[in-house]
């Protein structure tokens, strides 16, 4: 067993999960995809690749135990889908209306931070901030085609079709 897969299962045992094989691939691969914030059928689509007897409901329930046990975080931000991110600290994410690709953004919040617990007597137990916009690749890409649709339509003096 390799460094990195040792490493998994010492931190699987230390939240009391049972290291299966499958466990230690979806661990893995929740560790090289933390930006992407994968759902379960992206997990499980390339997982595939590698296992190829690995069910959807093997990804469902290790991930659920994964969010049982405070290992993972859970960011549902369309209402739609569940997203993945193995930083489970307060933390906020931007989610792109164009890509569809969510980020972990830093935002000053207080109450993210643990500064701040209480507002009006309740106390406050989970943040959960998002945002929702456009990435700056998005934006960056809108640019790069409005520039060239401008210059394709100054050349020949008509709009690009």
């Amino acid at each position: 067993m390799n460094t990195k897969l040792k490493y998994f299962k010492k931190i699987l045992n230390d939240r009391g999960i049972k290291p299966t094989y499958q466990r230690l691939k979806i661990l893995e691969y929740l560790s090289k995809n933390m930006k992407n914030h994968p759902t379960v059928e992206m997990i499980h689509e390339e997982l595939l690749k590698d296992i190829p007897i690995i069910s959807l409901t093997t990804v469902y329930n290790t991930l659920n135990a994964f969010l049982e046990k405070g290992l993972v975080d859970g960011v549902t931000i369309t209402g739609t889908e569940t997203r993945y991110d193995l930083d489970a600290s307060s933390h906020h994410h931007f989610l792109c209306k164009e890509c569809g690709k969510i980020i972990d953004i830093e935002v000053p919040c207080a109450f993210a931070e643990g500064e701040k617990t209480v507002v009006r007597g309740n106390r406050i137990e989970e943040v959960h901030g998002y945002f929702k916009g456009i990435c700056k690749e998005c934006t960056d890409s809108f640019k790069n085609k409005t520039k060239k649709s401008n210059i394709s339509r100054s050349k020949t003096g008509q709009p690009n079709r």
